[in-house]
């Protein structure tokens, strides 16, 4: 596996295809206030039922260099002269850290360390460029993603319980924060 720069001019727009997912569990999200302060907690939990989860119910593909990340760089991860994994990372001036906004993986390719070749990369780029944390962006629906990154070292650095729409709780896909300090 070869790590290689992925030039703006030829990448930009570049479709990461993700899959489909069926998703049979996910990280329920309960806040609430209390006389003390706020109750937060995450819970694994089962779905009743099966979901799939597609791209097109986003309404949007991910795509490397979107124009909302105008700092951000990519790199890919070339295996057998594929593109097996992509990693785009997005220095935030304002806090001085380093955001993870893209990090995929071909379907074909996964569970051969490159996920976490590509995450490494990113914790390596971040401490060259003396960032104080690294962050990135889940969903709690995503609990194989969750696993990854806690294996890997990064922690619930908070939440945001109505990005995506405003039934981001009842319909168990909180937007997450995880990530580490440098």
């Amino acid at each position: 596996m070869q790590i290689r720069f992925l030039e703006k001019d030829r990448w930009a727009g570049h479709v990461l295809p993700m899959p489909d997912d069926v998703l049979k569990e996910h990280y329920r999200v309960e806040s609430r206030r209390t006389e003390e302060g706020f109750f937060v907690r995450l819970c694994p939990e089962k779905l009743p039922a099966p979901r799939v989860r597609t791209p097109e119910a986003y309404g949007f593909p991910d795509r490397l260099y979107a124009p909302h990340f105008p700092s951000a760089r990519a790199y890919g991860a070339f295996c057998e002269d594929a593109l097996a994994g992509v990693v785009e990372i997005c220095p935030e001036e304002w806090s001085n850290r380093m955001r993870v906004t893209e990090l995929w993986v071909a379907r074909e390719f996964r569970k051969r360390g490159i996920g976490s070749a590509l995450l490494q990369f990113a914790k390596e780029e971040a401490r060259r460029e003396k960032r104080r944390a690294l962050l990135l962006e889940t969903q709690s629906c995503n609990v194989g993603a969750i696993a990854f990154y806690l294996k890997e070292g990064l922690s619930l650095f908070g939440f945001d319980a109505c990005c995506y729409s405003n039934e981001d709780i009842p319909r168990g896909e909180v937007r997450l924060e995880l990530g580490m300090y440098l």
